[in-house]
């Protein structure tokens, strides 16, 4: 029995409550959230399904797309991603018309345009289907249309070459694939983290290789002409000693950024924060946020009233996703909120967040766990994320 039940359901203690509970424990009794909501999204007994942050998701109303790979389980130990690397894999997209209580699959290789390359098939092509010839883009890309879609994707390796496309009917077809530009980098492994700062202007939060040509390093380049062409704009930190890749970048104010950036070196991996005040010319460290076991990126969105949402996956034991809030455009952050915690390998997270009209927060990753089975499948976490 909770206080705000007894509250609502108890008049006559209401008094005594008062004298013995303080007033700001009692708030903060009756603003608990509701249970967190799973839901599967895709899953079939012995198939793989992974990494939505690779991808990408958007959100319509309630209508939410969410991109991610699909190929054969193979138990491959559990240090390992246990998909199978000597069969094709496939590109796939999770529709929900109902604010992500109900999916349906969709396959974007039926127009023979979104389709995995390099490494992602390790040079199998997809039976049937010819690989489309990537094309530069003529530009004007409305980046603010109603049902505009990009999605950035990377290649055969962790320095591309790396490639986009785009879609104005809400991801139900697709153009390119289009040529993503090294901008004087090294080369580029491209997800999509992205920020439309008009009709045909927009910037990029990307990963290049190192000097080393290793993985990685993050950096900000923006698009003026709708895609014709890319700029470097600036790198986030300095080169890492391990890497520094996979921003998830937010947008504060007029010309306020913020990032948070996956790193890892040789003992440790963890999530640090970046802030540009200029529009993202020059960032200033903000820190370590998380520890993260073996390494997992992050989805930050910024919500309705204000405030940040980070959703990230722990790769140790109790393998779980979390989520933290910040009211305070990410100078502080509240303490790990638990959306789940029985995960029965590391091989989990890569998660994508969108908010719902009506407040509640739908969080996308891969996941594995025991009453499940053994295949990693991607799920979907219907979440309240309280009162401001």
């Amino acid at each position: 029995m909770t206080i705000g039940w007894c509250l609502c359901g108890l008049l006559g203690l209401a008094g005594v409550l008062a004298a013995v509970i303080p007033a700001t424990a009692l708030a903060s009794a009756q603003a608990v959230p509701s249970a967190p909501e799973h839901v599967k999204v895709y899953y079939k007994p012995g198939r793989f399904g992974g990494w939505p942050a690779n991808h990408g998701m958007w959100i319509w109303g309630n209508e939410i797309l969410v991109g991610f790979s699909a190929g054969d389980y193979k138990d491959l130990g559990p240090d390992r991603h246990n998909i199978d690397r000597d069969r094709p894999e496939s590109h796939l997209f999770a529709r929900s018309l109902d604010g992500g209580e109900t999916w349906s699959i969709e396959d974007p290789s039926k127009d023979g345009v979104l389709l995995p390359e390099g490494k992602m098939l390790h040079g199998k092509e997809l039976p049937g289907i010819p690989k489309p010839a990537w094309k530069d883009c003529t530009g004007g890309i409305d980046f603010t249309a109603p049902d505009f879609a990009m999605t950035l994707r990377l290649t055969d390796n962790d320095k591309g070459p790396s490639r986009f496309f785009t879609s104005t009917d809400r991801g139900h077809h697709w153009n390119g694939p289009f040529r993503l530009p090294d901008m004087g980098t090294p080369g580029i492994a491209a997800r999509t983290d992205m920020i439309p700062t008009g009709k045909h202007t927009s910037l990029f939060f990307l990963t290049s290789a190192k000097s080393d040509g290793q993985e990685g390093r993050p950096f900000c380049a923006k698009s003026t002409d709708g895609g014709k062409s890319f700029q470097f704009v600036s790198w986030i930190g300095q080169e890492p000693s391990g890497y520094a890749i996979m921003p998830a970048t937010v947008k504060l104010g007029r010309n306020e950024l913020y990032t948070v950036i996956r790193c890892a070196d040789e003992n440790h991996s963890w999530l640090t924060a970046y802030r540009s005040r200029d529009l993202g010319k020059t960032w200033e460290s903000e820190g370590v946020l998380a520890e993260t076991g073996e390494g997992n990126p992050a989805s930050m969105i910024k919500l309705k009233d204000g405030r940040l949402s980070l959703v990230y996956g722990i790769r140790k034991k109790p393998f779980r996703m979390v989520a933290r809030l910040s009211s305070d455009g990410g100078h502080t952050w509240s303490a790990e909120r638990i959306l789940r915690e029985d995960g029965s390998s590391r091989d989990i997270g890569y998660p994508r967040s969108v908010q719902r009209p009506d407040g509640k927060v739908v969080s996308a990753y891969y996941f594995s766990d025991a009453a499940t089975g053994p295949e990693r499948y991607i799920c979907a976490t219907v979440w309240d994320p309280g009162k401001k």
